[in-house]
C-alpha cells in the first residue's frame, strides 16, 4: 500500500513537471516571436547606431542665415532691384528644373557640373545651372522677340565649394538681360553701366569690370593657328588666367589639350594685353590679327563700346583686356567681368580664414556676362535667332564681403523694422496694449507688443534697446483717462504726450526724421 502511494506521489510529481515544461516552452516561443517583431521595428526605425553616427549639419557647399546676415542680404537685394528698376527692367521667374537636354550641350566643360535628379516618372530633369540659359527657352517658348527683364533665383553647381570665397553649390544669380535687335553696342554699354552702378553703391572697394569679345578671341585663335575643333576648349583654359599663372595655362593648353608650343606662344603674347579704346585702334592696325574678319568686326564694336561708356562716365573702372576669355559656350559677343582690385579684410578666426591672422579674403569676380545672340534660335524649331546681353551679379560674393566688412567694423545690424513698441507703466493692461497695437497696425505702423499680462516697464524698455525699436508708446491708468500715449524716444529718452486721434501722425513723423 505504501509502495503504491510513493508510485502515485512521483506519478503526480511528474505530470506537474511535464505541465511545467510545456508552460516555459509555450512561453520561450511566445518570447522569441515577441523579439523577433521588436527587432524588425527596430530595423525601420534606424538602429542605435544610427544615433551616434548621425551629423546635423547642413549639405555640402550650402549654408543657413541667421536673421542679421538676412538682414544684409536684404539691403544688398534692394539695392539690385532699385537699380535694374531704375533702368526700366521688369522682372520673370522660371522652373528651378529643366529638361535635362534644355541644358546639355550649352556650357561647354562646366557641363559636368550640372545636378541631374533621378528620373520621377518618364522626364529626365537637371537642377538649373544659371538663369540664362532658361531665360532662352522661355523667350523661344513664348515667342517673345523683345523685353528688358531681370531675375533674382537659386541656381546649382556640382562644383567644389569655396564657402570663404562665397562659392557655393546652391546660390542666388542676379540677372540683367536685354533681348532685342537693337543697334550696335547701345544694350552693351547700358549692361556695364548697370554693373558700375551696383558696384559703386555697395561700396565694396575698388574695383574693375574687364571686357572682351569672343569674334575678337576666335580671330585671335585663328590667325595664331588654333585648329577649329580646339577654339572652345582653348578658350575654356584661357579662361583659367586669372586663378593659374601663364605657365600653368600654357602647360595645360600643350600637355593636355594637344596644342602646338609655338602656337601658345603667339596666343600668351595677345592675353597679355590691357588697354582701353585706343588699344582697339591698336589691333586694328596689327599685321596678323587684321587677316581676321570677325576679329576686326570684334575690335570695331569694341571702339564704338568704349565711346558709349565715355558718354556714361564709367570708362575710369572699364579694361579691354584680352586674357578674359569666359568658358561658357553661349556667349557670342562682348563679354565682360567685373573683379575687386583689392582683398577685403575678413576677421580673424580659424573658422573663416583657416589660421588665425591671415590678412583677407580673395572672392573672385563679383559679376559676368555677355552677349548670346544664337541661344535663343536653339530652342526655335525654325533656327529663329534673338539677339541677347546680360549680366549677373555674384550675390553671394558681394554678401562675403558684405558680412566681412560688417563684422569688421562691428556694426549695429536691426533684423526688424519695428517702429513703435506699445508698452504699458502698470499691471491689468494688456487689453488696452492689444486695442492700441491693433489700431497702429491697421494704420499701416510697424509696432510691437510683449507676450505678457504684466511685463515689467524696465523689461519692455530693454527690449527696446536690444533689438533697436526707436519709440516707445507708454500706457498707464492716467494716460487712457486722459485720452493720450505718452510717446518715448528710445535713443533719447525724452517723453511726450501724445493724443490718441493723433498717435499716428506723430509716429510716422519721428520716423521720417530718425
Amino acid at each position: 500500500l505504501q509502495c503504491n502511494q510513493l508510485i502515485n506521489n512521483e506519478y503526480v510529481m511528474i505530470r506537474q513537471a511535464s505541465d511545467c515544461c510545456m508552460y516555459f516552452c509555450l512561453c520561450a516561443q511566445q518570447i522569441d516571436e515577441e523579439v523577433s517583431k521588436l527587432l524588425q521595428l527596430k530595423a525601420q526605425l534606424g538602429g542605435d547606431e544610427d544615433k551616434h553616427t548621425f551629423v546635423l549639419k547642413t549639405a555640402k557647399g550650402t549654408r543657413d542665415y541667421n536673421p542679421k546676415q538676412m538682414a544684409i542680404r536684404e539691403k544688398v537685394f534692394d539695392t539690385i532691384i532699385r537699380c535694374f528698376k531704375r533702368h526700366g527692367a521688369e522682372t520673370i521667374d522660371t522652373p528651378v528644373f529643366e529638361l535635362k537636354e534644355t541644358l546639355t550641350g550649352k556650357y561647354g566643360e562646366d557641363s559636368k557640373l550640372i545636378y541631374d535628379l533621378k528620373d520621377q516618372g518618364g522626364e529626365l530633369l537637371s537642377l538649373r545651372y544659371d538663369l540664362t540659359v532658361p531665360f532662352a527657352r522661355y523667350l523661344a517658348m513664348n515667342k517673345i522677340t523683345n523685353i528688358k527683364r531681370y531675375h533674382i533665383a537659386k541656381v546649382y553647381r556640382r562644383d567644389n565649394p569655396a564657402m570663404t570665397r562665397g562659392r557655393y553649390r546652391e546660390f542666388y544669380q542676379c540677372d540683367f538681360d536685354i533681348a532685342g535687335q537693337y543697334d550696335p553696342m547701345i544694350p552693351d554699354a547700358e549692361c556695364l553701366k548697370i554693373v558700375h552702378e551696383i558696384l559703386s553703391e555697395l561700396d565694396l572697394g575698388d574695383f574693375r569690370i574687364k571686357v572682351n569679345d569672343r569674334r575678337i578671341l576666335d580671330g585671335m585663335f585663328e590667325v595664331c593657328g588654333v585648329p577649329d575643333d580646339k577654339f572652345r576648349t582653348i578658350c575654356s583654359t584661357v579662361d583659367k588666367l586669372d586663378k593659374m599663372s601663364w605657365e600653368d595655362v600654357k602647360n595645360e593648353m600643350v600637355n593636355e589639350k594637344g596644342l602646338a608650343s609655338e602656337v601658345a606662344d603667339q596666343i600668351g603674347e595677345y592675353v597679355s594685353m590691357q588697354g582701353g579704346k585706343d588699344m582697339a585702334e591698336k589691333l586694328l592696325q596689327d599685321p596678323k590679327l587684321s587677316q581676321s574678319k570677325q576679329a576686326c568686326a570684334g575690335l570695331a564694336d569694341m571702339k564704338l563700346l568704349f565711346s558709349y561708356l565715355e558718354l556714361f562716365n564709367v570708362t575710369d573702372k572699364v579694361v579691354f583686356d584680352l586674357s578674359l576669355a569666359r568658358g561658357l559656350d553661349y556667349y557670342t559677343g562682348v563679354i565682360c567681368e567685373a573683379v575687386l582690385t583689392q582683398t577685403t579684410s575678413a576677421p580673424a578666426t580659424q573658422e573663416r580664414n583657416g589660421p588665425a591672422g591671415e590678412e583677407g579674403v580673395s572672392v573672385g569676380s563679383v559679376a559676368g556676362g555677355g552677349r548670346y545672340d544664337g541661344l535663343v534660335g536653339m530652342f526655335d524649331l525654325k533656327g529663329r535667332k534673338v539677339p541677347c546681353i546680360g549680366v549677373s551679379i555674384g550675390i553671394e560674393r558681394v554678401f562675403s564681403i558684405m558680412e566681412q566688412k560688417a563684422e569688421a567694423q562691428a556694426e549695429k545690424i536691426r533684423t526688424t523694422e519695428t517702429q513703435v513698441l506699445v508698452a504699458s507703466a502698470q499691471k491689468n493692461l494688456l487689453e488696452e496694449r492689444l486695442k492700441l497695437t491693433a489700431e497702429l497696425w491697421d494704420a499701416g505702423i510697424k509696432a510691437e507688443v510683449l507676450y505678457k499680462k504684466n511685463p515689467k516697464l524696465l523689461s519692455q524698455l530693454q527690449h527696446c534697446e536690444e533689438t533697436g525699436i526707436p519709440l516707445v508708446a507708454i500706457l498707464g491708468e492716467q494716460e487712457i483717462k486722459d485720452g493720450v500715449v505718452k510717446l518715448r524716444t528710445v535713443a533719447t529718452r525724452e517723453e511726450v504726450d501724445v493724443s490718441r486721434a493723433e498717435l499716428v501722425e506723430e509716429v510716422k513723423k519721428r520716423c521720417q526724421q530718425l
